[in-house]
């Protein structure tokens, strides 16, 4: 696999994806709507010569492991619904990004660049540093992650720790 010597954290965050069950496939991308990335059945393509925000590779992993194991197959195909992500799929691979990159050890601005999230990056990067975890009753719901409240009676560590990483 092609990686971008530019990107030393890409090493890292593509064995976290394949070790998560998220296959990469180096492609050529003709049209995309990130630079370098888009979404497959179960797979992230990437073009590494296109690429500009390797952090935009954990925001799109997201998208993946925040849907469904049955929507994650047809992910990036027609059969894939047309209003897909939903808001709060979208916001919760948002979150889910921010748990990546706490987990990868990596700084928080490499997924929440500030040519990303519509200029909102600033204020994600607020919010998440300061507890406010937005999209976090989403990641409860859907078995990945616990709020404090919770993890503390069950006994297991909150978020941004995860309880998995792909949701079933």
């Amino acid at each position: 696999m092609t990686t971008n010597k530019q990107f030393p954290e890409l090493k890292k965050l593509l064995l976290f994806l394949n070790e998560i069950g998220i296959d990469i496939i180096e492609k050529e991308l003709q049209t995309s709507f990130l630079p370098g990335l888009s979404l497959g059945p179960n797979c992230l393509y990437i073009d590494f010569e296109k690429l500009l925000y390797p952090g935009d590779i954990l925001h799109e992993a997201g998208h993946l492991a925040v849907t469904t194991a049955e929507e994650r197959k047809i992910a990036g195909t027609d059969e894939m619904a047309s209003d897909w992500p939903s808001q709060g799929e979208e916001i919760a691979a948002i979150l889910w990004s921010f748990a990546a990159v706490r987990h990868l050890a990596l700084p928080v601005e490499f997924v929440f660049h500030p040519k990303g999230y519509k200029n909102g990056s600033e204020w994600l990067i607020s919010n998440f540093n300061s507890g406010n975890y937005i999209g976090l009753p989403f990641l409860e719901w859907a078995g990945l992650a616990l709020g404090k409240e919770r993890a503390e009676k069950e006994g297991k560590e909150a978020f941004p720790k995860m309880l998995k990483w792909l949701r079933d």
